[in-house]
């Protein structure tokens, strides 16, 4: 009983929130109601005899089963937006369980019981809020089976619903506390609705009679320029301008009087100016980040980068992390020492003839390209492959790419990065002697390794 008063309690707390629209006054008219009940005629004699916590723990309240079903008939008016007065007529079948006390013998048979009572519901909350809590007194009397009155004190808790329009489902719990002879304690059960007897008088509305409009002068426009005194009575102006707007000479939205270029587009932002370009390199300063210094538009108004600082800028560098000169496209000059060294390591690689199989003899001249490159490490290296015109380009061509691979590979293998290399064979297509010489061919089979920075 107590976990479920404290229940009713909170609820009315949480619902505070929710209120509905609904009229100035609170205090509920006249209402009608039914109401289904279950009739528990049992479970208050068991905890009369022992204690609720004792009977819920013993599980001896009476289950649903076994309860009566009955209806009742309600009638509610409100004494004050807080109480209202319930009246409440229920009939139902029931065995009714006589006390010995009364000499009366328990039925064993349902008989049917009519109990009427009297009872104030004082309520949490008015009846603005959703949900409202209340608790229920009162007096009544029964009569069961036409033969045996008696008089009991009803008391309880209860939820009501606003479900609108003053309508309002009730859930009630109820226990009967005997009085007379005759009375037994008992608990009931009920859920209902109870609508107004009647539809809420809308209070009648009394319009006055209009007021005689006072004559004024016509000001067409609005703009506390009479149209007789208004040159341009269609169009808001200014007394100034005798009714006209403040004129705006280049159109751009900023009247003369605020415009500092009141003949030049411009924004509200600079006076009426257009943005400023400072550098006057055609970008404007709001877009230009460089706007003091000269630059171009794919740069946002910067000049184009020179990340090396080297003269040459970054799109016509060639080398644009390495500081160079311009005759080398911004790369560095190879120097003219290492050139000749590379270019006679060349002369010193030999191949198995006819094949793309490196000699021996030709590792000790790449190592020493393997060692110019591992000095610099900016440095790249093209191979190329040549042979002389004997045979078809079909035998040829595949034989100088080969041999320059050859070269490529063996100097990876020596840990210098393949992204530093690049090999190409050209066949009998780029002869530096006559091919009709046994002298000239010799000097035609060769590979050709030329250093660069890009």
């Amino acid at each position: 009983m107590k976990k479920l008063l404290f229940s009713l309690l909170a609820s009315g707390l949480v619902v505070t929130a929710f209120a509905q629209n609904a009229p100035v006054s609170y205090k509920k008219r006249p209402s009608l109601g039914i109401n289904f009940v279950l009739k528990d005629m049992y479970t208050s004699d068991a905890i009369g005899r022992s204690s609720i916590s004792s009977v819920i723990s013993n599980k001896q309240w009476t289950p649903f089963s076994q309860l009566d079903p009955g209806l009742s008939v309600q009638y509610f008016q409100g004494l004050s937006e807080y109480v209202d007065f319930q009246a409440t007529l229920t009939g139902s079948f029931v065995k009714y369980p006589f006390y010995r006390k009364s000499g009366v013998n328990p039925t064993t048979s349902n008989k049917f019981l009519v109990e009427l009572d009297a009872s104030a519901n004082i309520k949490l909350l008015t009846d603005k809020y959703v949900v409202v809590p209340y608790l229920t007194f009162g007096l009544g009397a029964s009569m069961y089976s036409g033969t045996y009155f008696a008089a009991y004190a009803p008391a309880g808790m209860g939820l009501q619903f606003n479900l609108g329009q003053e309508t309002f489902l009730h859930t009630q719990f109820v226990h009967r506390s005997a009085i007379s002879n005759l009375a037994v304690n008992n608990l009931a059960y009920s859920i209902g609705i109870a609508s107004p007897l009647k539809d809420k008088k809308e209070p009648v509305l009394v319009t006055p009679p209009p007021a005689p409009e006072p004559v004024v002068e016509k000001d067409t426009d609005g703009d506390g320029i009479v149209d007789s005194k208004d040159k341009c009575p269609t169009v808001a102006g200014t007394a100034k301008y005798n009714g006209c707007p403040v004129p705006d000479t280049d159109g751009d939205g900023i009247n003369d009087e605020n415009d500092k270029c009141p003949t030049v587009k411009g924004l509200a932002k600079y006076d009426g100016c257009p943005v400023p370009d400072t550098d006057k390199d055609g970008i404007n300063d709001e877009e230009d980040k460089c706007p003091t210094v000269a630059g171009v538009a794919r740069y946002q108004g910067c000049p184009v980068p020179d990340t090396d600082k080297d003269g040459v800028n970054d799109e016509e560098d060639k080398c644009p992390t390495v500081p160079g000169v311009k005759e080398n496209n911004g790369c560095p000059a190879v120097k003219e020492e290492v050139v000749k060294k590379v270019a006679a390591s060349a002369k010193n690689v030999f191949f198995v003839t006819g094949s793309a199989k490196l000699q021996t003899k030709s590792y000790k001249a790449l190592d020493q390209v393997v060692a110019i490159l591992k000095e610099d490490a900016a440095l790249k290296l093209d191979i190329e492959g040549h042979t002389d015109n004997t045979g078809s380009d079909k035998i040829n061509v595949p034989l100088s790419q080969n041999r320059a691979k050859a070269v490529h590979d063996y100097i990876v293998s020596k840990g210098i990065d393949a992204s530093r290399l690049s090999s190409e064979g050209y066949g009998s297509s780029k002869p530096v002697a006559d091919n009709k010489t046994a002298a000239g061919r010799s000097q035609n089979r060769r590979v050709e390794m030329k250093l660069k920075y890009y």
